[in-house]
Formats: C-alpha cells, structure tokens, sequence
C-alpha cells in the first residue's frame, strides 16, 4: 500500500510539473516585437555576414546559390514569408546601413526593387508578392569595373 501511494505522489507530482513547463513555454515572451508588431528584427543565421534577412521568412535553398573566392561574392538568395513588403523595405532602409551599404534606389511596380551598393559590390534586394506571402530575393555581385572607373574619373 505504501508503494502504491508514494507511486501516486510521484505521478501527480511529475503531472504538475509537466503543466508548469508547458504554460511556461506558452506565454508571450517581452520581445520588441511585442511592444511593436510593425518592427522586424534580423534572423540569428545569416548566409552573408553583412546582409541581413528579417524574421519570418523561409529560406528557399533549392532557388538559392552563392559563391566566394578571392574576396569576390556572388549570390542569389531567395526567401518566403508572410511580411508586408513595407515592413521589409524599412528593414532594409534601416538596416543595411548598419553595415555600410548605401541606398542607391527604391523602385516600386507591383514589385518592390532596392538597390545598394558599397565598395566594390552591389546588392539588389526585391520583393515579389504571391498570393497572401512574398518571395525575397537578395542579388549580391560586384560591381562593374567599367562603372568603377567612370565613377572615378573626372567629368570632360
């Protein structure tokens, strides 16, 4: 009998704690995105160090490839979420300059096309939607060496 009852207590106790953890787990966490829900925060894991992609979105790796050698990156990523596309492009605005890229553009036909550049790359940012999502695609190559130059050279 006295197995039978200390079996009970153990049982109830491991119930009661199992409940704990579980409600625990499930209550809303004091991020900035709860006190701001119009505000995204860059993902922890980035494929390029110095471009950030927002929260939410789902990388798409069979639609994505990148390659670096010799101080040359080149890539296309590409992404899909449920974001608003005016959310994204005041990530971006925000956000990129962090890094040191310089807002060349924001072109806007249904489609929403950010151009950046820095140094010696350049890197296109667009947003598509489909159906109620978006596709993010992050277009990151060097610059043309012909552009450099001109860039560089006074005007006759």
């Amino acid at each position: 009998m006295k197995i039978f009852v200390k079996l009970f207590f153990l049982s109830a106790i491991c119930c009661i704690l199992a409940t704990a953890l579980i409600g625990c787990s499930t209550l809303p966490s004091s991020d900035t995105k709860s006190i701001n829900p119009g505000i995204l925060e860059p993902q922890a894991k980035l494929r390029f160090s110095d471009i950030p992609v927002p929260v939410g979105l789902k990388n798409l790796p069979a639609q994505s490839y990148t390659f670096e050698s010799s101080g040359v990156r080149v890539g296309v990523l590409k992404f899909q979420g449920n974001n608003k596309s005016e959310q994204i492009v005041n990530f971006y605005k925000e956000q990129m300059a962090m890094y040191n890229w310089n807002l060349v553009n924001i072109v806007e036909y249904g489609q929403s096309l950010l151009n950046f550049e820095r140094e010696n790359e350049s890197c296109i940012i667009t947003m598509e939607p489909k159906g109620s999502s978006i596709i993010l695609t992050i277009s990151l190559g060097p610059k043309s060496q012909i552009a450099s130059k001109k860039a560089k050279s006074p005007v006759k």
